[in-house]
C-alpha cells in the first residue's frame, strides 16, 4: 500500500482545523483518518486533533484483533463512540470549548477490502478503473434537501446552508457512525477528504487528477486545484494507493 497526504489552511481561514493521521501495520494493513473541526475560538482544532489522536491510538492498539467485516464495523463504531465521548466530556468541562465538534471519515485497508466509517460531511471516494465513486453520504442539511427532492445535486454546491452538518463527534453524548465496505483492486486509489476539497473541486476533476497524476503528486495537485477555485476553507486530502507488493509511506 502507498500513502500520501496534504493539508492546507486555505486562502481565508485564520487557522487549520483539519487533522489527519494514517499508518501501516506490520501485516500490511493500512488505516487512515481525516477530521474537520468546528467550533469557536480554537475549539474546532482541539476537537479534530483529539479525534485524530484517539483514533490513531485505537487503530494501532486494536486493529490486529479485527478479523471479518463485521468485526471491522464493530471496531470502527466502538472507536468512534469512544472518541465522541472523550470530545464531548472535554467540551463540557472546558467553557472555552463548549460547542466544539468534528467530522470524521476513517478506513481500514487490508488485502482487497476497505472497511470505512464516517460522521459528518468529510468524504471517502474510490478511484476504480478510471471512475470515481463516492462511498460516503454526507450527514448534512443539504444532503437531506437533495434526498427530499427540494434541490438538485447541482444546486447543492452553492446552497447557503451547505456547511450545516446534521451529525458530528463531540456535540452529544452518543453518535451513530455510518459504515460500509468495498472491494479494491491493484491500482485503485482510496481518497479521504474534507469539504474544503469536495466543495471546490468537481468529481470529474478529482477523477482526472487521481488517474492522470503520479501518486505521490496527486494530493498536492488536488489541494492546489481547491486553492485556485477559491480555497475558502481548510483543505485536507489523504490518499491510499492499493499496491500489493510494496509498503511505502509518505506524508506531505
Amino acid at each position: 500500500m502507498k500513502l500520501v497526504a496534504r493539508t492546507d489552511i486555505g486562502n481565508q481561514r485564520a487557522e487549520n482545523q483539519d487533522s489527519y493521521r494514517a499508518g501501516s501495520m506490520p501485516d500490511g494493513t493500512v488505516w487512515a483518518v481525516v477530521c474537520d473541526g468546528m467550533g469557536g475560538a480554537r475549539g474546532g482544532r482541539l476537537a479534530s486533533s483529539m479525534a485524530a489522536a484517539s483514533l490513531e491510538e485505537a487503530f494501532t492498539a486494536g486493529i490486529s484483533s479485527v478479523g471479518n467485516s463485521a468485526d471491522a464495523h464493530a471496531f470502527l463504531r466502538a472507536a468512534i463512540g469512544y472518541t465522541n465521548a472523550a470530545i464531548y466530556n472535554k467540551a463540557q468541562s472546558t467553557p472555552s470549548a463548549r460547542g466544539m465538534g468534528t467530522t470524521v471519515v476513517c478506513a481500514i485497508v487490508r488485502g482487497n477490502h476497505v472497511q470505512y466509517a464516517h460522521v459528518g460531511d468529510s468524504r471517502a471516494y474510490l478511484l476504480h478503473s478510471g471512475g470515481l465513486f463516492q462511498l460516503t453520504k454526507d450527514h448534512s442539511m443539504v444532503q437531506e434537501l437533495v434526498e427530499q427532492g427540494s434541490i438538485t445535486e447541482q444546486e447543492s454546491y452553492t446552497h447557503p446552508q451547505k456547511n450545516l452538518i446534521t451529525r458530528a463527534l463531540g456535540v452529544a453524548r452518543t453518535v451513530t457512525a455510518d459504515c460500509g465496505e468495498v472491494e479494491v483492486s491493484e491500482g485503485d486509489v482510496l481518497m479521504l477528504c474534507t469539504d474544503g476539497l469536495s466543495n471546490y473541486v468537481s468529481a470529474d476533476a478529482i477523477a482526472g487528477t487521481l488517474a492522470g497524476t503520479p501518486f505521490y503528486e496527486a494530493a498536492d495537485e488536488l489541494v492546489e486545484k481547491a486553492l485556485a477555485a477559491g480555497g475558502m476553507d481548510n483543505i485536507t486530502v489523504l490518499l491510499v494507493g492499493v499496491q500489493a507488493d510494496a509498503e511505502e509511506e509518505k506524508h506531505g
